[in-house]
């Protein structure tokens, strides 16, 4: 089992508690495919809908804060209960496709086009991470894991620096549209970029050590994750250099 530890949080080492292998059907690549497709739908339904709401003139800030703080909370859920993957995932979709959908139209408003921009670098990203992925030319080895790893802690304690700073009055380099700012964005995009790689080495092992077939919908889970702060970060940036223009 040592060869299933995994950087990805819905494939932890807790979710080899009572499971029984030989009494489950085990999990398919097509399937873990099917199921993010359908996750996928399910964010852009409920994007476009708090999206057009925004457009006709309502106010959707409860939507937005109720999207991502719900979103948080369900994703929890889902990591500490796999098995309730199933209702857990799809109902992730549509609070983050809500809370996506209503940033997104803000910024559509200051800077036309913007979102479609961001929405194209995203998959864009995601294509040539799986293509990378599937040559070879970037594997998940262990020490690219504890890279990586480091690299997502660092980021999480500049975020949370950054935001103990705002609430005290003082404006952290991370905010704004200066070289430096600009720069640190960028970082983190290719860090949530290289994070895929994860999800598709997380979701190959569990395909070939045949996890519970439930696990379709956690591999889905974590892409999803990922997408999503992936598209957040093309947004932040994308911002960043048009407020220079």
């Amino acid at each position: 089992m040592a060869l299933l530890k995994s950087s990805n949080p819905a494939f932890g080492d807790k979710i080899w508690k009572n499971v029984d292998f030989a009494y489950t059907t085990p999990m398919t690549l097509q399937g873990t495919i099917n199921k993010t497709l359908i996750s996928l739908m399910l964010v852009v339904a409920s994007a476009l809908y708090v999206w057009d709401m925004y457009m006709q003139g309502a106010s959707i800030n409860g939507i937005m804060i109720g999207g991502f703080v719900g979103g948080f909370i369900v994703a929890m859920v889902t990591i500490f209960k796999n098995e309730w993957a199933k209702y857990t995932v799809p109902l992730y979709a549509v609070l983050e496709g809500a809370a996506l959908g209503g940033i997104s139209a803000m910024f559509e408003a200051q800077y036309p086009g913007l979102p479609m921009q961001a929405v194209a670098l995203t998959f864009g990203t995601f294509l040539v991470m799986l293509f990378a992925y599937k040559a070879g030319v970037i594997r998940a080895t262990e020490k690219f894991k504890s890279v990586m790893i480091a690299a997502m802690g660092g980021i999480m304690v500049v975020y949370l620096i950054s935001f103990v700073m705002s609430m005290f009055g003082s404006t952290p380099f991370t905010y704004g549209n200066s070289l430096m700012s600009i720069g640190f964005s960028l970082v983190v995009v290719v860090i949530a970029a290289l994070s895929l790689i994860l999800d598709f080495d997380s979701i190959e092992k569990g395909v070939q050590h045949q996890l519970p077939k439930n696990y379709e919908w956690m591999g889905a889970f974590g892409l999803l994750v990922t997408l999503v702060w992936l598209y957040m970060e093309m947004l932040r940036l994308l911002s960043k250099i048009s407020s220079r223009n």
